[in-house]
């Protein structure tokens, strides 16, 4: 059995591969200032961007559903793996070869299950490539030429050829290592009626379907031959790797012109995948097997940062089923903030066949001559009425006007429901107008309804961690509003992020300075894991290991990460400031603590007992006044 990864190679394969260049994987990132990058979320659904990381530090942290940790927690968090399973994954990539506590290098005999699944994936898609070239492989090479695709094409989008036989695939993997089991689970193989395994896919061309990040979770595999009675087309099932609801097929190579270009051209097969990157369209994605949804909408919000100027566009058949299925997008649309277009190819071609019939170029003037889809929704509901009558334009207008009430931007509402009028041939454009308004005042109303099915988010789900506090941090809830809370966290995170800025004067700053006390427990933290004075590149890891529980660590990962308040790069003059304000603020409080005990002695008529404490309260103000005169400097 496989021992536990030596501790040095763990270190060594954290600092190896930067936490930025992971993430990228799985989101589009931009510039949040202070060295600072930020992303829409992958863990929750927003349309605002919380999820910041910092390359410098290492670490992560969501603002919104306060997530955060290191490079290896992000990749454990985002794909399910165990510590071990993230440690080899990121080691593979990173080249580096691991030691188990038994002795010896490499992998360990019982490497992590879903690692084991992605790498019997990844041989399975090698063995399927290679058997392409050989002359059982004809038909399947025959229907790639028929579709304009030469060898490059299927070797640029890994295609391959499983043999007809049986258990050809489930006899390769085994020599490969991968037990029964393995194959099963991974939906590589199947029982037969015997009970014995044999290969899922036979006879058949193969597309290897990859996750965001390039690894193979699952295939889809055409019919090629009239004697095969299963289904034209036959995808990987459910497996620990592959859901289908949650993977696009062609993302790992479409996100980076995705995010480039801040549009995404979804189309409905493999082949016009293929099709749409061979003419230029290199953002072309497609489901697989199933009707776009909600989790398809989540993980290209999150390539696309999903802002006003980015754009999806979908491409059907125009026929009527193309047209049904552009309907049913219409369904999605308002959970982008992505425009969204509909392209309806001509003459019921898809836009494989389209470049067969008439070249690239119409590829790509297919998807310039878009459409929007609130338009196309429009147009499609008017165009079941007969216009020329007075019952046609009135059944048109009830069909049509709530579509355009469901928009919500009130400017294109409005600007949608002018048009609706022209189309309608209705003069009195002000009723349409006021029409469309009534029915989006009533979804309104309707939604705000409490109901059954109407559920409220609990407050502190929308707080971040620096306005609550957790379990076992006690005291009362944090105002971010309060000059004093305010000063405290930015003390803290300069700490962290910039401990140099600070070192020595924080680290004489007691626990008790700290008036929240998620930020005393912090400052505790900072002082177990050695203080700023002897802060290093581990330095936040160590304090969140000092931390004494998660709800801790959790806010000690989200001030490394939180971008600082100063309005230019932070300098010692703006550290000198934080330091001061939050000294100042214990001084005057430790005053008017000395200030009301010697009045209660001498409201006693015990001077004797005051005296010392009215000595006390002199030097408290002297030095008081010394920080308000000179600053740090009085330190």
């Amino acid at each position: 059995m496989a021992g536990r990864i030596n501790d040095d190679d763990v270190k060594a394969v954290r600092n190896a591969v930067p936490i930025d260049a992971v993430v990228s994987e799985y989101l589009q990132l931009r510039n949040a200032g202070g060295g600072q990058l930020k992303g829409l979320c992958p863990f929750h659904d927003e349309k605002s961007p919380s999820f910041h990381i910092s390359p410098s530090k290492g670490f992560y942290h969501c603002f919104g559903c306060q997530e955060g940790g290191d490079t290896l927690d992000f990749v454990m968090k985002v794909d399910h793996l165990s510590f071990s399973e993230a440690v080899e994954r990121l080691a593979a990539q990173a080249g580096i070869t691991l030691r188990y506590e038994e002795g010896g290098y490499g992998r360990g005999s019982q490497a992590g299950e879903r690692t084991r699944l992605v790498e019997a994936h990844r041989a399975a898609a090698v063995y399927y490539r290679e058997q392409l070239n050989g002359p059982e492989a004809e038909i399947g090479r025959r229907f790639l030429d028929e579709r304009g695709f030469d060898q490059d094409a299927a070797g640029r989008f890994g295609v391959g050829y499983a043999p007809a036989g049986w258990d050809h695939l489930v006899r390769h993997l085994r020599g490969k290592g991968f037990s029964d089991r393995e194959m099963t689970l991974a939906g590589l193989a199947q029982d037969s009626r015997s009970g014995r395994p044999i290969d899922r896919f036979r006879g058949r061309l193969l597309w290897p379907i990859c996750d965001i990040t390039g690894e193979v979770v699952g295939f889809g595999a055409r019919k090629l031959r009239e004697d095969d009675n299963g289904p034209k087309y036959l995808n990987t099932p459910e497996t620990p790797l592959y859901h289908k609801s949650q993977v696009l097929y062609g993302i790992d190579l479409a996100k980076r012109e995705i995010g480039k270009a801040g549009r995404a051209v979804v189309v409905e097969g493999y082949t016009d995948v293929m099709a749409c990157h061979l003419a230029g369209v290199t953002n072309a994605i497609a489901t697989c097997g199933t009707a776009f949804g909600g989790d398809h909408v989540k993980i290209l919000r999150r390539v696309l940062m999903d802002n006003s100027r980015s754009e999806v566009v979908f491409t059907f058949d125009g026929d009527a089923a193309g047209q049904k299925a552009a309907l049913r997008a219409f369904e999605d649309d308002q959970k982008f903030a992505a425009r969204t277009s509909i392209a309806i190819t001509p003459g019921g071609m898809d836009p494989c066949d389209l470049r067969l019939a008439e070249g690239d170029d119409a590829v790509q003037a297919l998807v310039e001559g878009r459409t929007p889809l609130f338009e196309f929704a429009i147009r499609s509901a008017v165009q079941q009425h007969n216009l020329d009558t007075a019952e046609g334009r009135s059944a048109a207008l009830e069909e049509a006007a709530p579509i355009v009430a469901r928009i919500k931007d009130s400017a294109i509402q409005h600007e949608y429901a002018v048009r609706l009028a022209g189309l309608l041939g209705i003069l009195d454009t002000q009723f349409v107008v006021r029409r469309v308004g009534q029915l989006a005042k009533w979804a309104r109303e309707r939604a705000a309804r409490p109901g059954p099915e109407r559920f409220t988010r609990p407050p502190s789900a929308a707080r971040s961690t620096a306005e609550r506090t957790g379990p076992l941090v006690t005291g009362p809830a944090l105002n971010l509003r309060s000059p004093a809370h305010r000063v405290e966290r930015e003390l803290l995170k300069l700490a962290l992020q910039r401990p140099e800025l600070i070192a020595p004067a924080f680290d004489a700053y007691g626990a008790d300075e700290f008036t929240a006390p998620p930020y005393a427990v912090v400052r505790k933290a900072v002082e177990a894991a050695g203080g700023v004075g002897g802060a290093d590149e581990e330095f936040v890891a160590r304090v969140r290991d000092s931390a004494p529980d998660d709800t801790v660590r959790s806010l000690v990962t989200e001030l490394a990460v939180e971008p600082l308040r100063a309005a230019r790069a932070p300098d010692e003059v703006y550290a000198g400031m934080q330091l001061v304000a939050v000294r100042l603020a214990a001084v005057h409080a430790r005053v008017a603590e000395l200030e009301g005990a010697a009045r209660r002695l001498e409201a006693q008529h015990d001077h004797e007992r005051a005296a010392p404490l009215r000595e006390q309260l002199w030097v408290l103000q002297q030095y008081a006044r010394g920080l308000r005169d000179r600053g740090a400097d009085a330190l």
